[in-house]
């Protein structure tokens, strides 16, 4: 079974690009009249038939639609750092969008190796991801961000559990015994030679707890995805 994905459901009818469309109707070979499931990217599923097809895109009408539960149940934001290889931040959005991240910042660092993105590639690894993962919420992928930018877009999720994750010091608290079960959380996870000591006192004057991660000390995008997974058990 294949899940595909509406860029846009209007009333009974939904709508999908070009690129959904030679999956479904020229490698799947499906025709007007057969049934599909299909998601929004906003936590509804739908079921529909298809109704037309042209080179652009096809319409399906729907038949059925059901509002998921969302797991985990809070708001997950995480500016990250990319790493210098790619292909290994691509790998943390593909995992991280499976186990339920909510919204990504690319943040750009003191010590960041890489500072270039190319946003369309990663839009596809993330919608690829839900897909896959049968998932039907589509994590929001922020533009590019430094550190001071980051911070003072924070409050745009009042009331969230703020924390920066780094290895400057062993005599910091673990993130699972400090987040809040319930609790909404934006997290901060460096580049590989780490947050200089003046991000992490910024991001402590803002708000932000300095957390650990475990004793071991992680690769960016690894980081990354532990942090998902221990907000994840968290509130399980």
């Amino acid at each position: 079974m294949f899940q595909f994905y509406a860029y846009q459901v209007d009333g009974q009818t939904a709508h999908f690009d070009e690129v959904e469309m030679r999956h479904c109707i020229n490698v799947l070979r499906n025709r007007p009249g057969d049934q599909i499931q299909f998601t929004d990217g906003l936590g509804h599923q739908y079921t529909g038939t298809i109704q037309s097809a042209t080179k652009k895109g096809f319409l399906a009408n729907v038949v059925s639609k059901v509002a998921t539960t969302k797991h985990p149940p809070v708001h997950i934001h995480i500016g990250i750092a990319p790493t210098k290889n790619i292909d290994r931040y691509e790998w943390f959005l593909e995992k991280a969008t499976e186990l339920g991240i909510s919204e990504i910042t690319p943040l750009i660092c003191a010590n960041s190796e890489r500072k270039n993105l190319r946003p369309e590639r990663l839009g596809k690894v993330l919608l690829s991801a839900m897909k896959q993962s049968f998932s039907c919420y589509l994590p929001k992928l922020n533009a590019v961000a430094s550190v001071p930018d980051f911070l003072s877009n924070a409050d745009n999720l009042p009331g969230a559990d703020r924390f920066i994750a780094h290895c400057r010091s062993e005599d910091i608290p673990h993130l699972l015994r400090n987040s809040s079960l319930g609790n909404d959380v934006v997290l901060m996870i460096g580049p590989e030679g780490d947050f200089s000591v003046e991000e992490i006192n910024k991001a402590e004057e803002n708000g932000f707890l300095s957390v650990s991660l475990g004793r071991s000390r992680l690769r960016t995008e690894t980081a990354g995805l532990a942090a998902v997974h221990i907000i994840n058990l968290k509130n399980s």
